[in-house]
């Protein structure tokens, strides 16, 4: 099976850079597989996990927000965020997801900003996720 180069990069510099042989993403059209050959596409990408299947086995990383770019031979992704599996910090994922909780149930009761609370929910759970696959 021919394998994709992928990069994985964000405003604070690369989080991954290898080969894969199949890349999955959530997209905000739905979840995309990627193997070689693949059509050319641009992609925004939801906050979810990014799979990345190789030989050795699956390299998972969170990604928040952000797009992705194929061209057949390469898997490009342009992240906000983005931590691999190994990176990530489980009692500040926790905490962070508490804090989160908190911060929304404030916003119901105070009618403050429930999308800012909700995003960052959805941070905080997907970090928990990739690590706890």
């Amino acid at each position: 099976m021919s394998e994709l180069k992928v990069s994985v990069v964000t405003p604070d510099g690369p989080v991954f850079e290898g080969n894969a042989n199949m890349v999955i993403a959530r997209t905000k059209a739905g979840e995309l597989g990627i193997l070689h050959g693949h059509v050319p596409l641009v992609a925004p990408l939801k906050i979810d996990i990014v799979r990345l299947k190789q030989d050795s086995g699956e390299e998972w990383i969170a990604v928040n927000g952000g797009f992705m770019e194929v061209n057949g031979e390469e898997v490009n992704i342009l992240a906000d965020t983005a931590e691999r599996e190994q990176d990530i910090d489980i009692d500040r994922a926790e905490r962070a997801k508490e804090h989160a909780e908190q911060r929304l149930k404030e916003a119901k009761e105070q009618k403050v900003d429930a999308v800012t609370a909700q995003v960052a929910l959805q941070k905080a759970i997907n970090r928990i996720h990739t690590k706890n696959h």
